[in-house]
Formats: C-alpha cells, sequence, structure tokens
C-alpha cells in the first residue's frame, strides 16, 4: 500500500475525525465539558503532528513524485478512486496544516460557547485540508476541497463577530459559486480521459482551444481561494469577522488552496492556456501588489490592514507562479510557507490584544513597547519577515519569485519589488502606531506581557521565521526535484507549438 507499510496519508487525514468522536461523546457540566474539549482537539492536534513531522523525516527529496502512494477501489467502472499520494509541493503545505491547527487551538481564549461545536469544526477543518493536499484523484480534491467550506462558514457565521452572518455568506457564496466552473471543468476532463486520476491526466492531451475554458473555469475557483484581485472582496470581511482560530487557518492556510490548485492542474494540464494567461495572471498580481498595499495602508484598524498585507503578499505568489521559472516557482512556494506562518504570527499579536480587552484601532494603541516589551519584540520580528527583511523567512521567497519575474519581463520584476516598498511603509505605520507613539489611554498603563499559552503559540512561529530566513535549503530542497520536474514538463509540451509558429512564421 505503501513504503512504509500503512497508510500514513489517510492516517493523517482522518486521525482528527476520530477527535471528533470523543468530543461527540462527551457529558458532564459545561465548564467541564469545555476544559476536556480543549484538552481533547489539542492532544488530537499534536498527535496528528507527530505523524507528519515522522512523514518529513521519512520522505525521499530525490524523488520528483508521489510517495506513499495509497490507492482503492471506489468507482472503478467510473474511473474514480481513492488515491493519496504527497510530492515536496504538497509536504509543506500538509505540514504548514498540522503545525498551525494546535496553535489555533491554544489561540481559542475567547470561545467560551458550544466549545465542543467550536472543536469539531476545526478538527473537521484540519481533515478537509489535509485530505485535499494529499488527494491524487480530481473528484477525490475536489469533494474535500468543496467540504472545507462547511466548517469554515460554520466557524465564522456560529463564532464570529457582529457582521459574522453577512461575512459567512458572503464566503461561501465567493466559493461556491467559482468551485461550480472548476466542477464543469472537471466533468469534461473526466470525459476526456476516462479517468480522474491525476497522474492520468496530466498525460492526457487537451485541445490548445479547450484549455483556455479549462483555465478560465479553474481562475474563478481557485482565484477565490487564493483571493486574486478582484476576487478578493471576501476576504477583508471573513478575516474580520472570524475568531481568531478561524482567520489564523483562514489567512495562513486556506488562501493556500487557491495557489496549490494553479500549480497541481492549471500550469501543468492547461499548459498553453496558462502560457497564454501569464499575462493576465501577471496584471492581476501587479494589482494585487500594489493597489492592495495602499488599500492596506489606509486602513486604521491593525486586523484589516493585516488582512490587506496578505493579499498583496498572494498576488507575489501568484506572480512567482506563472513566471515558469524554477526560481519562480521556489519562491512562490517558500512565500507560501513563510506567508502562512508570518501571517498566523501576526494575527496571533491581534488576538494578545484582544485577549486583553483593548480594541484594535491605531488610534486606540501606543506605547506597548514599554509596557509589553516581549510581545513588541515579537510583533517587530513578524513586520519585519512580512517585508521581507533579509534574515527572515519573508525575504527568500520575494527575492526568488522576483529573479524568476527578472527572466521574463523587467516591468514585472520592478513592479512586483515594489511590494517589499510598500509593505515597508504599512508595516511602519502598524509598528509605530502600536508600539511606539504615546499612549493616552490609561487602561494602556496596566498591560501585562505575554503569559505561558501566548508563549508556546509565538515562540515556535518566531523560531521557524528565522528558521526559513537563515537555513532556507533545509526547505526548498525538498521541493526543488518536483519543481524542476514541473518546469521541465510545461516547457516541453509548449516546445511543438513554438517550433510550427516559428515554421508558419
Amino acid at each position: 500500500m505503501t513504503q512504509l507499510g500503512f497508510p500514513i496519508l489517510s492516517l493523517i487525514t482522518f486521525l482528527p475525525l476520530v477527535g471528533v468522536f470523543l468530543l461527540v461523546t462527551l457529558q458532564g457540566e459545561d465548564e467541564l465539558i469545555a476544559c476536556r474539549a480543549r484538552m481533547i482537539a489539542l492532544v488530537t492536534s499534536l498527535v496528528v503532528l507527530a505523524l507528519g513531522l515522522y512523514l518529513w523525516d521519512v520522505f525521499d527529496p530525490s524523488i520528483p513524485g508521489y510517495q506513499f502512494n495509497e490507492m482503492l477501489p471506489w468507482l472503478s467502472g467510473f474511473g474514480i478512486s481513492y488515491r493519496m499520494g504527497v510530492d515536496g509541493i504538497s509536504l509543506f503545505l500538509i505540514l504548514l496544516t498540522l503545525f498551525l491547527t494546535p496553535i489555533a487551538i491554544m489561540a481559542s481564549g475567547s470561545i467560551t460557547r458550544r466549545v465542543r461545536g467550536f472543536f469539531s469544526a476545526l478538527l473537521l477543518l484540519e481533515t478537509m485540508t489535509v485530505g485535499m493536499f494529499a488527494a491524487t484523484d480530481l473528484v477525490l480534491f475536489y469533494i474535500f476541497f468543496e467540504a472545507v467550506l462547511l466548517p469554515m462558514y460554520l466557524i465564522i457565521g456560529v463564532w464570529g463577530g457582529e457582521r459574522r452572518i453577512y461575512a459567512a455568506v458572503k464566503f461561501f457564496i465567493f466559493t461556491l459559486a467559482g468551485s461550480l466552473f472548476m466542477l464543469l471543468a472537471l466533468i469534461w476532463m473526466w470525459h476526456n480521459a476516462g479517468s480522474t486520476n491525476i497522474t492520468t491526466l496530466l498525460h492526457t492531451p487537451i485541445p490548445p482551444k479547450v484549455q483556455m475554458w479549462l483555465f478560465l473555469a479553474f481562475l474563478a475557483s481557485f482565484g477565490v481561494k487564493a483571493a486574486v484581485w478582484p476576487l478578493h472582496t471576501w476576504l477583508p470581511d471573513a478575516y474580520g469577522e472570524a475568531p481568531l482560530p478561524g482567520t489564523i487557518m483562514l489567512a495562513a492556510v486556506l488562501s493556500k488552496m487557491g495557489a496549490y490548485g494553479f500549480l497541481r492542474f492549471a500550469v501543468p494540464m492547461l499548459p498553453n492556456a496558462a502560457a497564454a494567461a501569464a499575462p493576465l495572471m501577471f496584471v492581476l498580481g501587479v494589482v494585487a501588489v500594489v493597489y492592495v498595499s495602499f488599500v492596506a495602508l489606509a486602513q486604521t484598524d491593525m486586523k484589516r490592514m493585516i488582512a490587506y498585507s496578505s493579499v498583496a503578499h498572494m498576488g507575489i505568489i501568484i506572480i512567482g507562479i506563472f513566471t515558469f521559472t524554477v526560481e519562480g516557482v521556489e519562491g512562490a512556494l517558500f512565500q507560501m510557507l513563510s506567508h502562512g506562518i508570518v501571517i498566523a504570527g501576526l494575527f496571533v499579536c491581534t488576538g494578545v490584544l484582544l485577549a486583553r480587552g483593548q480594541g484594535l484601532a491605531l488610534s486606540r494603541l501606543g506605547g506597548l513597547a514599554a509596557k509589553m516589551p516581549v510581545y513588541a519584540a515579537l510583533l517587530m520580528l513578524f513586520s519585519l519577515a512580512n517585508v521581507g527583511l533579509p534574515g527572515t523567512s519573508g525575504f527568500i521567497g520575494e527575492i526568488l519569485v522576483i529573479v524568476g519575474a527578472l527572466k521574463v519581463n523587467f516591468w514585472v520584476a520592478l513592479f512586483a519589488a515594489t511590494g517589499m516598498v510598500l509593505s515597508v511603509a504599512y508595516m511602519l505605520v502598524l509598528v509605530r502606531a502600536a508600539l511606539f507613539d504615546k499612549f493616552t489611554r490609561p487602561q494602556l498603563a496596566g498591560l501585562l506581557d505575554l503569559n505561558g499559552k501566548e508563549y508556546a503559540m509565538m515562540l515556535p512561529l518566531a523560531a521557524l521565521v528565522l528558521w526559513l530566513g537563515i537555513y532556507p535549503s533545509s526547505f526548498t530542497h525538498v521541493f526543488a526535484a518536483p519543481v524542476a520536474a514541473l518546469i521541465q514538463a510545461h516547457t516541453a509540451s509548449l516546445m511543438p507549438h513554438t517550433a510550427l509558429a516559428m515554421v508558419t512564421k
């Protein structure tokens, strides 16, 4: 079944459901149920994380294809099977999900009602997200991709802020509408290949004229998930209204689902359409980098400023993917990993203030560096990583994307580089207002620095920011082989058409 002799990917995917079962069977007083629910969710997520780290340890980075493959007959008569596998591209996205789930659980101190239901939704979200990254059958991928909507909708709509219903419905409608187009593309590809095995689909030719329609269908779906401008309008409301654990998972993990979809399907399966659409994707990425950065600069709320910065960084990722260069795609993957960690750290910083009864309006903060020095140091670290300071994780991904863009178009590289400059502008506004302005409210004078649980959340994130920035090759070597194979296959698939065009001329 697998190289290990047991289905480790299925175990990692579905083990959180055991935690959900234990949560459902809890009985007793409300306070006791809440305490036990937190413990069950945290222990379950840590066990799954340990399995994920073991998967990383036994993973062979020299193999560009899928490893630990699992296959069970499902709808064999229709060419559909239960297939799981992992390669260097999906491995770290799975690990990112497993790493951030315990942090999201620890960040759930504000959840005081329907606690059991909340943690059930969070563990269900973990299962669906990991399953989506591990699926190697297109139908299975689509099921997990769509199933993510339900727990995230509940997390926002039940435990969110004052406008939670509006934000949840907007999130649901945007993502579901986009996914319907992907369903139509899936059905056509299934009919064309006679199978939904992703490996089979990769080697099944698709007419160039049809490719563009399929690409537009994927763009509608993956573009919404990746918050590609102008499909990003659901994001500020969802980020702003979701409870802190939901915001962490939404910003750090779920936003990567769209970028992963582009890498897994749009680029390798639709090479001609992807190449033809690259100028459009560059424009969308550049607008996200430049325009959305100015929108972030205009925000007066700490959480919304961070939310808009996330859209700008997703623009960098989109640019990197569609350079079709090794540097650009590796930079996009590295930025996906870095952004997930950094944005989680920044949102945890907002949660620390909310836990102390403070608002997030920048005009009502100030002087926190003197009152909360450790908190200030960590907020500064995450902010510097967000602007791409050398020595932090943010620098590696952005510089690789810029190098990749330079090989394609100087102006795209130039505008992508302006994102680093503009991010400095809005993050310095945030840091100055929160940490160094004089505080004018007496309530700020009595604030306490980080407690033990907050250290447990923020220090691992800070350590990863520095690890990624100082020793990036410990991560890049894992996805180097599949990225090289992806670019080589994409280039080879375009060569016959390029040669034919040259002969015609």
